[in-house]
């Protein structure tokens, strides 16, 4: 019988992206403070655009933890550390160089985060990889911003110390580092998730591949116990999925998709769930198992093709842009409200 506890591992990355997230919203506050504390036209500027980029930042952290399909707290050390750093921001102990010095460290420290994350994701699985792709150009866009927080912090440090500005070249040489760094965060692969107004279909269309890519990895796997650790993933993942669609989307979509079509789509989740509950009894290094595999994969995969075919091009022919990411929306915080659930009935056993 396979457990519905997830893995150690996950729960940890779940905590640390749930950090980073807590984080990204103190970098928001401390920026939106420096706006109104500098009357430097250059420095605002780059702060106004940094806020900007850290605003859209924190969507895509959230759509990840979403995706990644377990929700946490920030640790506790953490939550502490950010309480401390907000009493000495909104207090006169520290200068505006200073406090500008405090956001550099916390902006490294994000960076950090998102690179460690990364490396886990390779140690836990290929799903998880999947999962936090978007976190790359997030990771890319903080060091650019790390780079135009130290050309901010000479500036202000020799005013501090001399009363002048610093000769000039210290922009020149921020604006040529934050241009590399911008040609690697602007490859293929980052600006496929460099967004965080993702519409219905997108989020729709990450949900599979994620789904596919867990379903592959247990194909391959060997190991019972990695097995058992995928399968609690994907049957987590694929039960919230199918129900905020429930929830959310095929009522939108009903109208105008059909309701013969759409009431196809609720059978087939309905007997995917079933095959799921069956697959939790059997051992996951029996022939039974990966019989009852091969027709989740078969049963989840013309799933797949009817939502993103016909349902798409219904939701792309008679919903508008604004339309799509507000059913985006609630279908995120539907699968957030879910996970949540989930994990505290999980607890309460």
């Amino acid at each position: 019988m396979v457990s519905t506890l997830p893995d150690q591992k996950r729960q940890a990355i779940a905590e640390k992206l749930a950090d980073m997230r807590a984080v990204q919203n103190l970098l928001i506050s401390n920026e939106q403070q420096f706006l109104q504390e500098t009357k430097d036209q250059e420095i605002l500027h780059r702060l106004e655009k940094i806020l900007e980029d850290d605003q859209k930042n924190l969507g895509i952290i959230e759509t990840v933890i979403i995706q990644y399909g377990l929700q946490s707290d920030p640790e506790d050390e953490l939550k502490e550390m950010i309480q401390k750093t907000q009493r000495a921001m909104k207090g006169s102990d520290l200068n505006f160089y200073k406090k500008v010095f405090q956001h550099e460290l916390l902006k490294h420290a994000q960076v950090m985060s998102g690179l460690i994350v990364h490396k886990a994701a390779q140690v836990v699985g290929t799903d998880v990889q999947t999962a936090i792709a978007p976190l790359t150009a997030v990771n890319f866009e903080n060091r650019a911003h790390e780079e135009q927080l130290r050309g901010m912090l000479e500036v202000l440090g020799t005013r501090e110390l001399t009363g002048q500005d610093p000769e000039d070249g210290v922009w020149a040489r921020v604006k040529d580092s934050i241009a590399a760094l911008a040609g690697i965060a602007g490859s293929a692969v980052t600006q496929a998730s460099d967004k965080s107004d993702l519409n219905i279909q997108d989020l729709i269309r990450m949900d599979h591949q994620k789904a596919k890519t867990l379903i592959a990895d247990l194909e391959k796997c060997e190991d019972p116990q990695k097995i058992k650790e995928y399968f609690v993933q994907l049957a987590a993942d694929l039960t919230v999925h199918s129900k905020a669609e429930e929830e959310v989307v095929y009522p939108a979509v009903r109208s105008f998709y059909g309701n013969e079509n759409t009431q196809e789509l609720y059978d087939e989740q309905a007997e995917l769930a079933d095959a799921l509950e069956q697959m939790k009894t059997l051992s996951p290094s029996s022939a039974e198992f990966k019989s009852q595999l091969a027709q989740v994969k078969e049963m989840l995969g013309d799933h797949i093709r009817q939502e993103e075919s016909t349902m798409f091009a219904a939701i792309r022919d008679n919903c508008s842009s604004e339309q799509s990411e507000h059913l985006a929306t609630e279908f995120k915080k539907a699968k957030q409200h879910l996970q949540i659930k989930a994990q505290a009935a999980n607890k309460s056993k």
